[in-house]
């Protein structure tokens, strides 16, 4: 029995190999964009409600519009909806970056969201402590509120992370494949479900190791 669940793999074993190459695209492409854009995205929306300002007020309402917009949109539902925007940006609507371009939009609204409420919780002492000292903009944010936020920040992103690979598994709709879309062509659909299976076990131990390493990292950074 052994042999036979060994040949099986054996001969799945490059679509396996495709399937998670183009997993790791999807997740390195959206969780750079939640870094690049969600952390800076959920910051200003914090700092917005520290200085409650009209102007400020206009800017928090479009930025927490976006955010809960695409949080609260069904993913399956939201990909087909944008279909059109990918088509005009990417030139195609089909494939493993297509299929990037809308896990990035969620990306970035879910760390924004988490890195605003991680924010929320850094003491108020230390906002008071920056503007005591004369600090700009750019010091409160880098030098008082990421570096007591780090810990939370990684923690954060570590959902995030953990949250792509679900929403990555759903892609073989648009041709995106992935380890999602192997489980469910070659293995459920082809009644291989020693194939399936195997798909699936893979996935909660990259899952596990994401949060392992997330929550080990989140502890070795942690000042408090």
């Amino acid at each position: 029995m052994m042999t036979e669940y060994l040949e099986k793999i054996s001969y799945y074993l490059p679509e396996l190999s495709k399937a998670l190459s183009e997993s790791g695209v999807m997740l390195v492409i959206s969780i750079a964009a939640a870094i690049i854009v969600g952390l800076p995205l959920g910051t200003s929306v914090y700092l917005v409600k520290q200085q409650p300002t009209s102007s400020n007020r206009v800017v928090g309402t479009f930025l927490n519009g976006y955010i809960n917009i695409v949080r609260s949109f069904p993913f399956l539902l939201f990909v087909v909806a944008l279909i059109p925007v990918t088509r005009f940006v990417l030139g195609t609507a089909f494939g493993t970056y297509a299929a990037a371009f809308p896990l990035s939009f969620v990306a970035v609204a879910i760390y924004a969201r988490l890195v605003e409420q991680v924010l929320l919780d850094v003491p108020r002492d230390i906002l008071e402590l920056a503007q005591a000292l004369g600090s700009t903009r750019f010091q409160l944010i880098f030098r008082f509120l990421y570096v007591e936020a780090r810990s939370g920040l990684v923690l954060a992103l570590t959902s995030v992370v953990i949250s792509m690979v679900s929403y990555s598994t759903v892609m073989g709709v648009i041709g995106g494949g992935g380890i999602g879309d192997f489980a469910l062509r070659y293995g459920y659909q082809r009644y291989e479900y020693a194939v399936m299976y195997t798909a699936i076990v893979i996935m909660i131990v990259f899952v596990s190791l994401i949060q392992i390493s997330g929550s080990w990292v989140a502890k070795r950074i942690n000042k408090k």
